[in-house]
């Protein structure tokens, strides 16, 4: 591709309309994935501790236009955006502003984006940043367009999830791997990405009150993290809420209910604000649910935390979330059971 017609490539910009977009995108997470700042930890997690890091300039980042790197820079530790990928797009749309293409330094391409980071106006209203502060937001000023894309990037998921975030820029991986050529260049060539599934390192640790039981049980469901949820699943692939925690207990030697309806009057009730590690907590959420019938189930690991097989097209599909949400109904403590005492017993002197 020349230099000309990279630029035209790059002047579709948010617009994300090339055509060969309809003929390479493959499945999300099918695709080569990369992260910034770090490699995928067990269970496929991402150290998002690493994720404000900023790369050192190389060579190559010199050509780089002074008050553009400036620019880069900036919004790269402002909204924890790696600088260099924020000079890859700025390099892909339009050179960073030197492009003398229609709708880099006014007006329009014929996708209707402008700016040197190649902006549609309704995009720009949704996500524009007032980069200079001085009342005005304006995708043509590179004080506001950078900052722009650096907040547009965040909201897609970026630096956790940096290709995803790419391609919502611009829908071509061809395009996500030419901006990620750009990035390594600018610092050398020691860069990588890891696209994460969504679990995250942060939620690694086993809690420390449990006792060994519970960490046992938490420690199965937590290696589930990542795996696809489908509807009816048994694992050890995929999984549904409620299969998940049966598989959970049953690893223990403690047999619950298979689904979320006969779970829910299986475990002792617990007040609200009183769970422990292990607990499990209900949601009205699904069809032919109500609040005294839930249909969603997850396991509480503390801190106002749950391990969830959450639906198809979450992210992660399993995975550590808040329970603490508008359609929580009520919580649950299997282990208070009276049948279960024994068994206890049995499993603590093993």
């Amino acid at each position: 591709m020349n230099r000309r017609n990279l630029l035209v490539a790059g002047a579709l910009g948010v617009a994300g309309m090339l055509f060969v977009a309809l003929m390479v995108v493959p499945t999300l997470f099918g695709a080569s994935q990369f992260m910034f700042g770090g490699g995928a930890g067990s269970g496929g997690c991402v150290d998002v501790s690493q994720a404000g890091a900023q790369p050192a300039a190389a060579t190559d980042a010199k050509a780089i236009p002074a008050n553009y790197l400036d620019l880069y820079k900036k919004a790269g530790d402002r909204y924890g955006i790696p600088w260099n990928v924020l000079a890859g797009i700025g390099k892909v749309e339009t050179s960073h502003g030197t492009s003398k293409l229609p709708g880099v330094s006014k007006g329009e391409n014929y996708a209707g984006a402008g700016g040197p980071m190649q902006f549609l106006q309704p995009t720009f209203d949704s996500f524009g940043v007032d980069g200079d502060k001085d009342g005005k937001k304006d995708r043509y000023d590179p004080d506001d367009a950078i900052p722009s894309a650096a907040a547009y990037l965040k909201h897609n998921g970026a630096p956790q999830r940096m290709r995803t975030a790419i391609f919502q820029y611009n829908h071509s991986w061809d395009y996500v791997n030419l901006v990620l050529d750009w990035a390594k260049k600018y610092v050398g060539g020691d860069f990588k990405v890891v696209q994460s599934n969504g679990v995250e390192c942060q939620d690694n640790q086993l809690p420390a009150n449990a006792s060994e039981l519970v960490k046992r049980i938490i420690a199965f469901a937590m290696a589930q993290r990542g795996k696809r949820y489908i509807f009816g699943a048994n694992g050890p692939d995929a999984w549904d809420c409620s299969s998940i925690l049966q598989a959970a207990y049953r690893s223990v030697g403690l047999a619950i209910p298979r689904t979320t309806f006969e779970q829910w009057p299986f475990g002792v009730k617990i007040k609200k604000g009183t769970e422990q590690p292990g607990d499990l907590v209900f949601f009205n959420s699904g069809p032919g649910t109500s609040t005294d019938n839930p249909g969603h189930v997850g396991m509480v690991i503390g801190n106002g935390k749950m391990i969830v097989a959450s639906c198809s097209t979450c992210v992660p599909n399993i995975g550590v979330k808040s329970y603490k949400r508008p359609d929580w109904i009520g919580s649950t403590r299997p282990l208070a059971r009276p049948a279960f005492k024994q068994k206890l017993s049995e499993l603590a002197a093993q």
